[in-house]
């Protein structure tokens, strides 16, 4: 029986992956961003790319607006 191995790493909000000793791929939750043949190409294109994020579904709520009053009117 095969079971798969996997190696994992989380860094700077991306996710450092290696299964079966295949390539080590950089990845998001829902991309494939790169795919290298050392684990340290891997880990330095990751420390490359700026802090990644996950956004999430704008709120069905508004934002509420700010009363601002003219400069005018702070004047009186």
């Amino acid at each position: 029986m095969h079971t798969a191995m996997l190696s994992k790493t989380h860094f700077n909000g991306y996710d450092v992956i290696n299964v079966n000793n295949g390539p080590w791929r950089v990845c998001t939750h829902h991309d494939r961003l790169g795919s290298f043949d050392s684990r340290e190409e891997a880990m330095a294109f990751a420390a490359s790319l700026p802090a990644y994020q996950e956004r999430t579904a704008m709120n069905t709520q508004p934002v509420p607006a700010v009363n601002a009053k003219p400069a005018e009117a702070a004047k009186s």
